[in-house]
């Protein structure tokens, strides 16, 4: 699927994006410059990048981190699971589909919470529960976070 599709009358914008969560259960999000909302840091693919390829990319450039070479616990990326609703800020029908993706073992997970930081393209990191201002999140970010609360992954 290309990064803007078309169905059932809608276009869906297709995005990756990384779940993380620190060693207090709670979520990584991100807001940038400018924006009264936080998201699910991630992105867009590029010609020919794979799902995991795009990722790295994009928490490089919104994290300023290399996800599997900064920690000393080997890590993995595994699927999570897939969110879509209206994307935000845009056209009524227009459709963010969110494929997201965890950092494995929990171990490297968790060293990575001290290593991410915001680049500059990102005003703010912050570390989320379930008590957070869903009014400060994308539709799309409380799926996720009620999603995580669900399973436990989160307080």
């Amino acid at each position: 699927m290309s990064t803007t599709d078309t169905d059932e009358g809608n276009s869906y914008i297709d995005k990756l994006a990384l779940i993380m969560i620190n060693s207090e259960n709670k979520q990584l999000v991100a807001r940038s410059y400018g924006k009264k909302v936080y998201y699910t840091p991630g992105g867009k693919r590029e010609a020919g990048e794979s799902d995991v390829q795009a990722l790295l990319r994009e928490c490089k450039e919104e994290l300023d981190v290399d996800l599997l070479s900064a920690t000393k616990t080997p890590g993995n990326i595994e699927p999570y699971g897939t969110f879509q609703a209206q994307a935000y800020g845009k056209p009524d029908g227009t459709m963010v589909r969110m494929t997201c993706f965890r950092v494995v073992p929990r171990e490297a997970e968790i060293e990575l919470e001290s290593l991410v930081q915001p680049s500059e393209e990102v005003e703010e990191l912050a570390w989320i529960d379930s008590t957070f201002d869903m009014e400060k999140l994308t539709v799309t970010g409380i799926m996720i976070v009620e999603d995580l609360k669900e399973k436990g992954l989160i307080d």
